[in-house]
């Protein structure tokens, strides 16, 4: 099979188009033929050398794929030809795939395979993070950082079905636009207007920055509030004031997907089938594809979401 590989860690450049073979299902596992595979951050992180893939798990890049069953173990729940989207492990940027049988969900009626390969990476985040981790109720508010990002539109769009009042920040007006087109109540720039400034009383932060927002994010929040971290591409160390936490009672948590164990990411993929898949389907909420690239062409990938030009998920086409 065709995969992206690169020899070292460094710039996009590295990444190069190489042969190898088809892995094998192990039990509990399936054989993904890959049709399209999303582009995630950590696989940027993966590539420079600064987020090693767990043991275990495959060295190729690539964390959410869409295609076909080609091969299944008995104990996976899944046939072959079943057309699924999966969170894996790793190896999606490939034209074969090893996923845990519990981590895929069916392709959601009427929606392309390279619009189901954007769901996986950024709707199992969000929906531990906002709504399993952060307990975002009905009537709260939420403000989400980086709205036009894969997570960012995921969380506007399904905070907003679930009843919430949602904010956003992102780095121009047509990214603002966007976001209040996906179900903001308001977005703003945050080059020209500072968020602690201009949003109080918010009952959760979902915030990919890190160390400069930290601050901030803790202002921003009413009593009792939630500051969630899903990513810290500015630092993971910051300076607060603890005691602003202990009068206001807030919460500060987080999590990172890739490193939770198979089995709670098979309960997370549960509640997406039964609560979000619907909205899906029905198009209430839905997948932001800004651009797809060949698989070949994953260097040229990573170049543009490192531009931070894109406006939702930026794909491959491995088929």
């Amino acid at each position: 099979m065709n995969y992206i590989s690169f020899a070292q860690a460094g710039p996009p450049e590295v990444l190069y188009l190489a042969e190898g073979p088809v892995p094998v299902p192990g039990p509990g596992e399936v054989l993904i033929r890959v049709e399209a595979a999303g582009v995630n951050r950590p696989d940027l992180l993966q590539r420079s050398g600064q987020y090693p893939p767990p043991r275990g798990a495959s060295p190729v890049l690539g964390l959410e794929v869409a295609g076909t069953i080609a091969a299944a173990a008995p104990d996976s729940g899944w046939q072959e030809g079943d057309r699924i989207c999966a969170l894996t492990p790793g190896g999606g940027y490939a034209e074969y795939c090893l996923a845990p049988g519990v981590q895929c969900l069916p392709v959601p009626e009427g929606i392309s395979m390279q619009e189901a390969a954007g769901i996986p990476e950024t709707f199992f985040t969000v929906w531990a993070n906002v709504f399993q981790i952060g307990h975002l109720a009905p009537g709260e508010r939420i403000l989400v950082h980086g709205g036009t990002s894969g997570i960012g539109a995921t969380a506007i769009q399904l905070a907003r079905a679930f009843g919430a009042t949602v904010f956003a920040t992102a780095g121009s007006q047509e990214k603002c636009r966007v976001c209040v087109e996906l179900g903001a109540e308001r977005a703003i720039n945050y080059r020209e207007l500072d968020f602690a400034k201009e949003f109080r009383d918010v009952d959760l932060v979902l915030d990919m920055v890190g160390a400069p927002y930290t601050p901030r994010n803790l202002e921003v929040l009413a009593a009792r509030g939630r500051l969630v971290q899903v990513g810290l591409l500015q630092g993971a160390e910051a300076s607060v004031n603890l005691g602003r936490i202990m009068q206001k009672r807030l919460t500060v948590t987080g999590s990172t997907m890739r490193s939770r164990p198979i089995a709670e990411k098979g309960e997370i993929a549960g509640e997406l089938r039964t609560r979000v898949w619907p909205l899906v389907e029905s198009r209430a909420v839905k997948v932001l594809v800004d651009r797809i690239f060949p698989l070949a062409e994953a260097a040229a990938a990573h170049l543009y979401m490192e531009s931070g030009a894109h406006i939702g998920k930026i794909i491959l086409a491995a088929a």
